[in-house]
């Protein structure tokens, strides 16, 4: 199972994903965890101690150099369009309760898919992963999508997009919807973050009649309290947990 999480930003994306995460490990699966948003909180949300510690893939100059012959942030220049990458999930990810977890860090030079080693060695690590890997694989990615190429867009088995209910979050949601029809991801589903009544998840689906909803989680306190506290969001909110484990059924058809 290769799921990819996307959503505007402080929706709870990365919360949903660690809700996920959990699901899965809980199930007993082999999961690695991908933190491909730049802001980079899956870990902490996942329970890494010193997770702000952790030095992105796309900040690691010397690999990159070595393994794609080029010095990061550097354009016009020749360098490997496939380099080595199916060693490095298992060299450059941390382990907490079970799960291997990954921070790939974002492209800053020339824009989002740019031609640059470390815009390349990124995409081939996301592509091996999705491709090539056994384990249940969730991505929490940002909404522009960057790390996924059209190839491995469609390898991907669903793309979950965390909506709250607002209109600028449903506006971003459109968009990733786009997005990901313009690079192949067939199996789209929405998941209602922050629900605090009745109102809210009918103002959603009046908004969005023609999207999926996997499900719909309601707002809890318990989840600021756990950002607080640096500790995983499924400490403090079990009936979240319990919300996101059941559609794990849905999920994997």
């Amino acid at each position: 199972m290769k799921i990819a999480v996307s959503g505007k930003g402080g929706v709870g994306k990365t919360t949903f994903a660690a809700f996920l995460i959990r699901a899965l490990a809980s199930e007993g699966k082999k999961v690695l965890a991908i933190d491909a948003d730049p802001d980079a909180n899956l870990a902490q949300a996942l329970g890494v101690k010193n997770s702000g510690e952790i030095v992105p893939i796309s900040q690691m100059k010397d690999l990159i150099e070595e393994r794609t012959g080029a010095k990061a942030g550097t354009m016009g220049q020749f360098f490997k369009l496939n380099p080595k990458v199916n060693d490095l999930p298992d060299k450059l990810s941390v382990e907490v309760d079970g799960v291997k977890v990954m921070v790939m860090g974002s492209v800053k030079v020339g824009g989002a898919g740019c031609v640059c080693p470390e815009g390349i060695l990124l995409k081939n690590l996301v592509s091996h992963i999705v491709l090539a890997r056994d384990e249940a694989v969730v991505m929490d990615m940002e909404a522009g999508l960057e790390h996924l190429g059209r190839g491995t867009a469609m390898a991907v088995d669903r793309l979950v997009v965390v909506v709250e209910p607002g209109r600028r979050s449903i506006e971003t949601a459109h968009q990733i919807s786009k997005l990901a029809g313009d690079i192949g991801i067939k199996k789209l589903s929405f998941v209602g973050n922050k629900i605090r009544s009745d109102k809210d998840r009918d103002f959603l689906l009046k908004q969005m009649p023609d999207f999926h909803f996997l499900t719909f989680i309601p707002f809890r306190n318990g989840i600021i309290e756990a950002d607080l506290e640096g500790r995983p969001p499924y400490e403090k909110d079990k009936e979240g947990l319990k919300i996101v484990k059941e559609t794990l059924e849905e999920l994997a058809s």
